[in-house]
């Protein structure tokens, strides 16, 4: 039993320091190989056709922006126009972000606007006025964005 432990513990040593000498040579083969094909990469896409291309991901799903943040507007107390664009015609409620698509800072200023805009009497609070029932809309109630649950 000593003997074969013997045996192992010197064979241990000659195999470790072959595993040294084998990991600085494919240090040394790949560091060439990666200087050779990054000065010879016109070469091999221009010989070789059948090599991959880097395309876009067609599945990838267009991000959504935030209509405001895409045109960059700010929304301030005095634009009553913009602002009934996203308050409920019949009752004045004010939709939240799952209807209307915005980025949270943007709805969050937003109801600052609105609730600042019908505190000086600008906006009513229970209902939509009649001038803009018309305009056109930003986004449907109806269909929103982000459905609930249930």
């Amino acid at each position: 039993m000593f003997n074969l432990t013997k045996v192992i513990a010197q064979n241990a040593s000659v195999l470790c320091r072959n595993v040294r000498l084998l990991s600085t040579a494919a240090v040394r083969y790949t560091s060439s190989t990666n200087a050779a094909a990054t000065s010879n990469t016109t070469n091999t896409i221009a010989n070789n056709p059948d090599e991959p291309i880097q395309i876009a991901n067609p599945f990838e799903k267009e991000r959504k922006v935030c209509i405001l943040c895409k045109h960059n507007i700010t929304p301030d107390y005095k634009n009553v126009k913009l602002l009934s664009q996203f308050q409920s015609p019949y009752t004045g409620r004010i939709y939240g972000r799952h209807i209307t698509g915005l980025c949270k800072q943007k709805q969050e200023e937003v109801e600052k606007a609105i609730l600042r805009a019908q505190h000086c009497a600008l906006m009513p609070t229970y209902h939509k006025d009649l001038e803009f029932l018309k305009d056109p809309k930003l986004f449907d109630p109806e269909r929103p964005i982000r459905p609930h649950k249930y």
